[in-house]
């Protein structure tokens, strides 16, 4: 090795004046990138961005039409898609800053120019017209205001994500002979999905039951949120008293047709009650996703007596299905966000999928189950956007 060459990987000493200088810069880079970016690296942004991409593309592509009519020229119909993406855009903005953007649109098309007119006293005055620069001012001043919006929006939504979660509970009580574990994740926010597990009394002295229930609220966000807590409300209040499980669903569905915007609102559910002194589970299923009860012998049964969801018909009758749970028998209960969960092919995950998991890992504890079907559902849809919440609720009996 020559005198003057150094090994790889080399570092100039701490007193060089060259890190002196460019050391403090490139911290101070690091830092406001960091700060930008949250700590995410850049595969992350991306695929964050187009995660958001594709939300707005499916908002505003709902107020499009981009069937092209027969004999209409591509060119032409190319236009007329652009056209109603502008207002599907511009519609979604309050009018005065509708006019903000507008005026910046017809800046940006305009070239920067001088300007010259003649004063009162003869002399000529020009200035120059910096078109393109009151263009970005007036788009970053529509910048602020939107974002001013959505900061607002953000915090009332996170208050109510925090009384959604007082709502549900935070981990499963212990039920004498079965082992339980829960999750959700919802699609936005908040979430129409409701799960909950809790006893009721019984009017024999000394026997206690438990409830269980999942409901889905049609719709998401804050609507569906909203009445998802009525759906609680309802349920707790209700089943105080000593009404048979059918007749309690039968009162929740006359609750439920007094909110539900003429059945535009509806809200599937099921709902069981579980006898630990003879290990039996007797449920309604109104409209929702049939709960399976694997058997330790690996054979399937689906719950799926009751009747239609609540809130479409005040005098709907529903009946009830009764099984008896053995050790080693599994009850898997999901709302349609689990077997509807897309990947960027649009395939759905399945029920098919959900089971065979199920299958492979009957010999695990609710938890490690469960978190094996999420993992699962992580992996198949890889990263893509979800229309709905995903909740599930896993039971064994030991």
């Amino acid at each position: 090795m020559s005198a003057g060459s150094q090994p790889a990987g080399h570092r100039p000493p701490p007193n060089d004046p060259l890190t002196a200088k460019v050391g403090p810069v490139v911290e101070r880079v690091d830092k406001f990138w960091n700060r930008v970016t949250e700590g995410m690296r850049v595969d992350q942004l991306w695929r964050q961005f187009q995660t958001d991409a594709r939300s707005s593309y499916r908002l505003y592509s709902k107020e499009v039409d981009s069937e092209r009519i027969e004999g209409v020229s591509k060119g032409k119909h190319f236009l007329s898609v652009a056209g109603q993406f502008f207002w599907a855009i511009l519609e979604k903005l309050s009018p005065p800053r509708r006019v903000l953007l507008l005026i910046a649109l017809v800046l940006v098309f305009i070239p920067d120019g001088d300007a010259a007119w003649r004063a009162s006293g003869g002399e000529n005055a020009s200035f120059s017209l910096h078109t393109h620069l009151f263009a970005g001012l007036l788009m970053f001043a529509l910048l602020v205001l939107e974002v001013g919006d959505r900061v607002v929006m953000k915090r009332d939504l996170q208050i109510a994500k925090e009384i959604q979660t007082w709502l549900l509970p935070a981990s499963p009580p212990s039920v004498p002979g079965l082992e339980i574990a829960f999750a959700t994740r919802p699609a936005n926010t908040v979430a129409g999905d409701y799960y909950d597990v809790f006893p009721r009394a019984s009017l024999a002295p000394g026997e206690q039951k438990w409830v269980f229930a999942m409901a889905d609220v049609a719709g998401k966000s804050i609507p569906a949120a909203l009445l998802m807590a009525t759906i609680q409300a309802s349920l707790k209040t209700l089943a105080v008293g000593p009404a048979s499980l059918p007749e309690l669903v039968s009162r929740m569905n006359k609750y439920a047709c007094g909110n539900s915007q003429n059945g535009r609102r509806f809200t599937t559910a099921f709902l069981a009650e579980y006898e630990p002194a003879t290990r039996t589970l007797t449920y309604v299923n109104a409209g929702h996703n049939a709960p399976v009860l694997r058997r330790q012998s690996g054979s399937l049964e689906k719950l799926d007596k009751g009747g239609i969801p609540l809130g479409i018909l005040e005098a709907a009758p529903y009946d009830s299905g009764s099984v008896v749970l053995h050790t080693g028998d599994w009850l898997a209960v999901f709302t349609d966000g689990v077997v509807e969960a897309e990947n960027n092919l649009t395939e759905e995950y399945g029920e098919s999928r959900l089971l065979f998991v199920v299958h492979s890992g009957a010999e695990f504890g609710p938890d490690q189950l469960l978190q094996s079907i999420m993992t699962d559902l992580d992996r198949f849809v890889a990263g893509a956007p979800q229309h709905d919440d995903v909740t599930c609720m896993l039971v064994k009996a030991i």
